[in-house]
């Protein structure tokens, strides 16, 4: 079953969710900074989005600005990023909606369609 990583302050994860409902499909719903997604899933996740480790941050965070990611993203190993992520769900982008070996972050109506045709 899907799992979609959401955060109830933010509207992008609403609307996907919303859109999710409206589609009935079916998916497991977890607080994504409560518990975040496993070292395992962002592994996934990384993979599934073309190996650039970046594009799993949420770059507009205020945790994301905090840390200075910005510039001490660039220097760091994908294994270092991906445990940074794993331990903070704050600073991963969302909505982040995995299935085995797929996955997709941030809402675009048109992807989520394509992910749930397969």
């Amino acid at each position: 079953m899907p799992i979609v990583y959401t955060y109830s302050g933010c509207g992008t994860c609403r609307t996907a969710m919303r859109f999710v409902r409206e589609h009935a499909h079916v998916v497991e719903e977890r607080p994504i900074r409560e518990r975040p997604p496993s070292l395992g899933e962002l592994r996934r996740m990384l993979a599934a989005s073309g190996g650039e480790v970046r594009r799993l941050f949420n770059t507009s965070g205020q945790d994301y600005r905090a840390l200075g990611l910005k510039d001490l993203l660039p220097g760091m190993a994908s294994d270092e990023a991906l445990r940074l992520l794993a331990g903070n769900g704050n600073l991963i982008r969302r909505p982040f909606l995995i299935d085995g070996n797929r996955g997709l972050v941030g809402f675009d109506a048109a992807a989520w369609s394509a992910f749930f045709a397969r």
